[in-house]
């Protein structure tokens, strides 16, 4: 499943799923338009994910629930709490990143 936010309500999000990894990013990021699609297809082959679209610079307090100062940046969360981030534009860590929350 993949959501946009509309509304800085990542935390609820994040406390209705078990599994949820969050793709931070900004309109102007480059290297975030380039892992977008990536994130997009990721959404589309695990099932036992939630996935998140988040706007950094649109939505504070969802930004403070995980260690962003670079974009793009994912974040995992299991059970409602922060596990994991990376900040990269490089689709295999990426995927390292998801198979750490899929592997649970």
């Amino acid at each position: 499943m993949l959501l946009e936010l509309e509304n800085d309500n990542l935390n609820e999000i994040i406390a209705a799923n078990k599994n949820v990894v969050v793709q931070y990013s900004a309109t102007w990021c480059g290297n975030c338009r380039i892992m977008k699609p990536k994130f997009k297809k990721e959404s589309t082959e695990n099932e036992k994910v939630t996935f998140v679209l988040a706007d950094a610079e649109k939505f504070p307090e969802s930004r403070k629930l995980a260690k962003v100062d670079n974009l793009p940046t994912f974040a995992t969360f299991v059970n409602g709490e922060f596990k994991n981030q990376v900040q990269t534009n490089k689709y295999d860590v990426l995927k390292e990143l998801i198979y750490e929350v899929t592997s649970n």
